[in-house]
């Protein structure tokens, strides 16, 4: 199995219909093909070996797209950038993964100086915006237009496709090692699965650099279908492309559907009636939301996906069904599901043994779709993938029926609008501050968001920081989406007997009374 297989597919089978959709610009199948192979030669003619990284730090749009398939079909790896990460982020991903070439559009070009000199492997910049390209740069469309189509390179099996950054539990960031075998299996078992149809249309509106939204549209590959793209999510936009677009397919966190039905332009009148699916995760979706979202969409079935980027990314499917008023009553809303088709799901205690249906463990999966390791990182592999078995650090229940229900999370990690922020990246940059004696970060309920970034911080003697200061600190250093939204401090921390914070303390009282201790 290779990523490029199901693009061959679709030229041979229907070359003309409508491969990609960005704003004014459509490529046909036949068209899309031979740019994926030209932009091949391209990254070959400018020094790509077999095996090499090659990084893209751009919004969606169908240059990602093509950017998805060329480099396989030229030989290389994939290396998505966080476009929320900061430069220091970005730099340490370009460092760690070893990326000669570099894509980024007009959104990025700032950051490109900064970049050159914080990393050391770095040879090529391609500019990938509608602007003309900066000196020191090439033009994307100018390389394609002067390149020769390649063959594919045929990358297949358990060759590495993409290397995926994720947070860290030491404070910096882990590439995902992804294979062909990974993504397509996970995307055949979508596809098995139901969430793609023929004759599809899959709308990328998540951010493209994230496997959920690549891996998610594995499936509308594998089907031949077409990908409409929105540069970043805007409810209105969104709403405008599904029914221009006639989109079929969709996927969004919680908070995206929450902010779609809301929106005013909700109330316009639109054609959605082609609107099938929307795939959720990250988190469940409250019963509120589910019956707004229902009401406004009525007709689309809303399926929840359970996974992680180490799992490419699928785990587990709650089907549409389970969320209807009928299928309500079954008591599945809050699962996250039954294990997908190429995904064995164990709950296990400590010791790693099954426990009893109902009882508290960690969830445990074992399938095609499980990640080769962690880039560079020997130990952290080794203590995620036991025997064949990713412990994805959740904490869950499972049901008679194989539903399971996630109580906990056992990593130290936070889920916050979709986003996975591991709190040992904030400490550290809180840390910095030369007001911080020690810190602690934890995530507190938050209705829109689901969960929402608390340092409780310890200051040393005689200085006292407002607590925006703190923020802007973490500001300068991390993401946006990681620093801290609000701040306690106080004069010691809760330490255990062999002196851990007890965050399970500092915790209680904001989920105190409810059932579970995550969003």
């Amino acid at each position: 199995m290779y990523l490029t297989q199901a693009l061959h597919r679709a030229v041979q089978q229907h070359p003309d219909r409508v491969a990609s959709i960005f704003g004014t610009r459509r490529r046909s199948f036949a068209e899309f093909a031979d740019r994926v192979a030209r932009l091949a030669g391209a990254l070959q003619r400018l020094g790509m070996k077999p095996g090499d990284r090659v990084a893209m730090l751009a919004m969606n749009s169908d240059r990602y797209l093509e950017y998805q398939m060329a480099v396989p079909w030229a030989g290389g790896v994939l290396n998505p950038c966080n476009v929320r990460w900061s430069v220091a982020e970005i730099a340490y991903s370009l460092n760690d993964s070893g990326s000669t070439i570099l894509l980024v559009d007009d959104h990025f070009l700032s950051m490109v100086p900064s970049l050159r000199t914080e990393t050391a492997g770095l040879r090529e910049v391609i500019h990938c915006g509608d602007g003309a390209a900066p000196a020191g740069t090439h033009s994307y469309e100018s390389l394609i237009e002067a390149a020769t189509a390649v063959p594919d390179a045929i990358r297949r099996g358990d060759d590495l496709a993409g290397i995926f950054y994720t947070g860290g539990t030491t404070g910096f960031p882990k590439g995902v090692m992804l294979s062909h075998t990974n993504m397509m299996s996970s995307g055949l078992a979508m596809r098995a699965d139901g969430l793609a149809q023929p004759d599809g249309v899959y709308l990328h509106a998540a951010p493209m650099f994230h496997l959920a939204d690549m891996g998610v549209a594995m499936p509308h590959w594998i089907e031949g279908n077409t990908h409409a793209i929105v540069a970043a999510f805007n409810p209105e936009v969104v709403l405008d492309v599904m029914a221009r677009d006639r989109v079929t397919h969709v996927l969004l966190v919680p908070t995206m559907v929450q902010m779609l039905v809301d929106h005013p332009a909700m109330q316009q009148p639109r054609d959605l009636s082609a609107l099938h699916t929307i795939a959720y995760g990250a988190s469940p979706m409250s019963e509120a939301v589910v019956d707004r979202a229902m009401k406004a969409l009525p007709g689309v079935g809303f399926i929840q996906a359970y996974g992680m980027t180490e799992l490419s990314p699928l785990a587990t499917l709650n089907p549409a069904w389970y969320h209807t008023a009928e299928g309500r009553k079954a008591g599945k809303l809050r699962s996250a599901g039954r294990a997908s088709h190429c995904a064995e799901v164990k709950i296990v205690d400590a010791q790693g043994h099954e426990v009893p249906r109902g009882t508290v463990g960690e969830v445990i999966v074992r399938g095609p779709n499980v990640m080769q390791g962690y880039w560079n990182k020997p130990e952290q592999t080794a203590a995620a993938l036991k025997n064949g078995w990713m412990h994805t650090g959740d904490g869950a229940y499972m049901d008679e029926d194989g539903f399971i229900f996630i109580a906990d999370r056992l990593k130290d990690m936070i889920i916050s609008g979709g986003e996975n922020i591991y709190s040992a990246e904030v400490e550290n940059a809180l840390a910095q501050h030369p007001a911080v004696a020690a810190c602690a970060v934890i995530g507190i309920p938050n209705d829109q968001w689901g969960e929402s970034v608390h340092a409780v911080v310890v200051l040393k003697p005689d200085v006292k920081p407002e607590a925006s200061e703190l923020i802007d600190h973490c500001k300068a250093l991390i993401a946006g989406y990681k620093c801290p939204r609000s701040v306690d401090f106080v004069a010691a921390l809760p330490l255990s007997g062999a002196g851990k914070v007890l965050k399970t303390t500092l915790r209680e009282p904001f989920w105190k009374g409810r059932t579970r201790n995550v969003a």
